[in-house]
């Protein structure tokens, strides 16, 4: 099934994403997660690569076993990193294989210990390079997605030039969009508003992480570029030491935020999951009980 295929049934979908482990033990583990959520019936999930492509195996295996196993749509990742053309040839080759027809084209991270992104020889710089890339091998056999990013990607704080990439992007075939993580959800509409008028019509699916730890989220944000509200951090804050108490804010902060996101016209909601269940779990049952699940 082709996620274009679930957003033209005019719902708001709800997926999630996970990352592939590094152990046999954690793979199990992960297992486990996906099976709880299976119950809550997501519209598909996604599955990354390690940082620098480095679990790029275990991404290909886990799409096909979620997807094969457990009859739930999966998406795999693709990045340009540490691949030339003839390497991320086989691997589309290995998805078609495995019946896997939901891809998410991304530039990637540079490897652990690089201060920069390096592009590979006879390798791609850019996301829109890598999306073209497929259509012109593939066709209209996969379904690509793309990321995007409300604040900004951190290497580019231009919101112009940012917004000038993503049409890139969206001009080279994308069939809808998965924003980074935001907190705010004026930051949200206020993005899809400026990529109507750069004349992106492709689905633009929010981002969201339920806050699990105040150390790590602020980690996170600093990493990817997203900021956190004045009044979400004096909460953080203020429960910070108390993990159970972080993560119930986390979660309540998270219904409040799909709450206003599906009022508001979003087309669906993509959970970074961390490979936990619970938080994600308890905002899908907040949102069942307000009718919207």
């Amino acid at each position: 099934m082709k996620i274009t295929g679930l957003l033209g049934t005019g719902r708001p979908l709800y997926s999630f994403e996970f990352f592939p482990p590094k152990t046999d033990e954690g793979t199990r583990r992960l297992e486990e997660t996906v099976a709880e959520l299976s119950s809550l019936l997501p519209a598909y999930v996604s599955v990354t690569y390690g940082a620098g492509g480095s679990t790029r195996d275990r991404t290909i295996d886990l799409v096909g076993r979620i997807q094969g196993k457990l009859g739930i749509t999966a998406m795999a990742h693709l990045t340009c990193v540490g691949a030339g053309r003839d390497e991320i040839s086989r691997v589309l080759d290995r998805l078609r294989q495995a019946g896997i027809s939901n891809i998410i084209a991304l530039r990637g991270d540079p490897p652990a210990g690089a201060e920069r992104f390096e592009t590979p020889p006879d390798g791609f710089a850019h996301a829109s390079e890598l999306i073209a890339f497929i259509r012109e091998r593939h066709g209209d056999a996969f379904c690509l997605a793309a990321a995007a990013y409300p604040e900004t990607h951190v290497e580019c704080r231009d919101p112009q030039r940012d917004m000038a990439h993503l049409l890139a992007k969206v001009d080279a075939g994308v069939d809808f969009l998965i924003t980074q993580l935001f907190f705010d959800n004026a930051v949200y509409f206020d993005f899809v508003t400026r990529a109507q008028q750069a004349r992106i019509s492709v689905p633009i699916i929010a981002g969201i992480m339920p806050i699990l730890n105040a150390a790590q989220i602020e980690r996170f944000t600093q990493m990817c570029g997203a900021s956190i509200p004045t009044s979400l951090q004096n909460e953080l804050n203020r429960v910070r030491e108390d993990a159970t108490a972080v993560e119930a804010l986390g979660i309540a902060h998270a219904t409040v935020q799909c709450e206003g996101l599906i009022a508001g016209g979003a087309p669906g909601v993509h959970f970074y999951t961390l490979n936990r269940s619970t938080a994600t779990r308890h905002v899908l049952e907040n949102l069942r009980r307000s009718g919207l699940k």
